[in-house]
């Protein structure tokens, strides 16, 4: 038996993944910032002593319980090598990895906890983060961290040994993070300043799609309202409009009348009320049909999909009122066939990651195609691009992959994705958003939230990722943002994934909040249709 010291921060849950119990003897706390480990069948160890993160001249209390894991399996006969689910399903390369993951929403908490879970994956870093992620234990915060200042992050990096960087937010990865990063020699999963320009310029994207022949709707760009009234005026409602840049997922606006398409014009062009991103707008045609979601990781020449996922962008039951950033969703997506995915594959995806090559905006990362399958024809037409996980769909697709995601995403960071095969948990999953009174207009923050934790015991499938979430002067939780929380369920199929999402809700106590109550209302009939087929 060997007796260890280590940090108290460093998670037992990274030795759990590493060998079959019982590896743990005793467990107790000594003074400081250390606590004490007792292992069995090991003959000779090196005795290590972890510092806390942050402690003054110290590395990594994460990182060095990674090479004290390194230099235990060396001295232990009695545990046989490690295996793990590795990126084409087999056994996982012994690589351990340090994680940053950019950003601090409920996409980045679902990247987190499924990072945490991945077996290379020896410690995860979120910035800045939110007080859910930081409660949960599914990362590191580190919410001093300028996420938008290169050099700050490429010393954090540095200093922690942080071998993988996962950008969520857009916004850096337009700024150009992800190039300063991959400059310094830091590997990154998230695209270059010009390819991220597939969402930071929708007019950039449907120039591509011209070229390189990939179907979207029929369109044109303006830089003067009264150019834009008289198209509108030409094709006539309904018809869309589009803010050119950023607009925090709320720059897209359906007009069912001419009058409400003139004042969309003048609201992005005239009173600039997304700033320089609608100085420049789209009007595009009006496509009848069902929106999808389609993913797929990119290594610059080779693009795999991820699972099908579904959301709801409008703020009301019925697919009625505002669009939104995303009121829920749930994974698998009926409407996408094997056929109709391959057919994107086919039609969007491959060009779009060719035409970029060829275009010298080398892309990778994850490609999500927001598409319309055309109620006419059946087929997909692509809407628009993000080029990051989109949310809530990141929140099923993490729930249910069972690959290990450091590996994927290194995998992709080296062009390496044509060696990759990914494994999912065959039942549904589904995500419930709560959001603040008022979203996504005016909202009061600072509300609290109650009995998060007897939400979360409804059944072991259920996660609750946060979003705009903080702590108060108390450490009770509170609101501070419009999407708050995603309640997230796993279910044998779409019935019940739904049942066990909107249990936990129910059991949330939070006056000041909202949410839809018929997100999965477009997978039913599919099942139902299926069944009598």
């Amino acid at each position: 038996m060997v007796s260890i010291a280590y940090n108290a921060g460093a998670s037992l849950k990274f030795m759990d993944k590493q060998f079959p119990k019982p590896w743990l003897v005793n467990h107790h706390k000594v003074v400081g910032n250390y606590r004490s480990l007792s292992f069995t069948g090991v003959h000779s160890f090196t005795f290590l002593r972890c510092p806390s993160v942050g402690a003054r001249g110290h590395g990594s209390g994460s990182q060095s319980f990674g090479r004290l894991f390194q230099i235990f399996s060396q001295s232990s006969e009695n545990f046989g090598s490690i295996s793990g689910s590795g990126i084409s399903d087999q056994n996982v390369s012994e690589e351990k990895v340090v994680v940053l993951v950019i950003g601090g929403g409920g996409r980045e908490h679902a990247l987190c906890y499924a990072l945490q879970r991945s077996p290379s994956c020896s410690a995860v870093y979120c910035a800045p983060g939110n007080a859910g992620i930081s409660n949960s234990g599914d990362a590191t915060c580190i919410p001093d961290l300028d996420i938008l200042d290169s050099s700050a992050v490429i010393s954090f990096c540095c200093k922690w040994r942080v071998g993988l960087v996962v950008v969520g937010p857009e916004v850096p990865l337009v700024a150009g993070l992800a190039n300063d990063l991959v400059k310094a020699g830091i590997p990154t999963f998230g695209p270059s300043s010009e390819a991220a320009a597939l969402e930071g310029s929708k007019d950039f994207m449907k120039k591509l799609c011209d070229k390189y022949e990939i179907p979207t709707a029929k369109y044109q760009t303006f830089t003067d309202p009264t150019d834009a009234k008289k198209y509108i005026q030409q094709e006539g409602a309904p018809i869309v409009i589009k803010a050119d840049g950023l607009a925090s997922g709320k720059g897209v606006i359906v007009a069912m009348t001419l009058e409400e398409a003139y004042e969309a014009v003048d609201s992005m062009m005239v009173e600039s009320v997304f700033g320089s991103a609608g100085s420049r707008v789209i009007v595009e045609e009006f496509l009848e049909g069902e929106e999808a979601s389609f993913f797929a990781l990119v290594d610059g020449e080779n693009a795999i999909p991820l699972e099908s996922a579904q959301d709801h962008k409008r703020v009301g039951d019925g697919d009625t009122g505002p669009n939104t950033g995303g009121m829920g969703a749930y994974s698998p997506a009926p409407i996408l066939t094997q056929d109709l995915q391959s057919l994107v594959m086919r039609s969007i995806i491959c060009p779009t990651v060719k035409g970029m090559l060829a275009e010298g905006c080398k892309f990778v990362g994850v490609l999500y195609a927001g598409l319309m399958i055309e109620k006419k024809s059946g087929r997909p037409k692509l809407i628009e691009y993000n080029v990051r996980f989109g949310d809530p769909e990141c929140q099923v697709l993490m729930v249910r992959l069972e690959s290990d995601l450091a590996q994927v995403l290194l995998a992709a960071c080296r062009g390496e994705l044509s060696k990759v095969s990914l494994r999912w948990s065959s039942g549904s999953a589904m995500v419930v958003v709560m959001a603040s009174r008022g979203y996504p207009g005016t909202y009061e923050k600072g509300t609290m939230i109650r009995n998060l934790a007897e939400a979360e015991l409804v059944a072991p499938s259920v996660k609750i990722f946060h979003a705009g979430t903080a702590l108060d002067s108390d450490k009770n939780i509170i609101a501070v943002g419009g999407r708050v929380l995603g309640v997230t369920a796993l279910g044998r199929d779409i019935e019940e994934a739904r049942d066990r999402a909107y249990h936990a809700v129910e059991k949330i106590d939070w006056r000041e909040g909202f949410y839809r109550r018929d997100i999965g209302w477009r997978a039913l009939p599919h099942r139902q249709l299926a069944a009598k087929g």
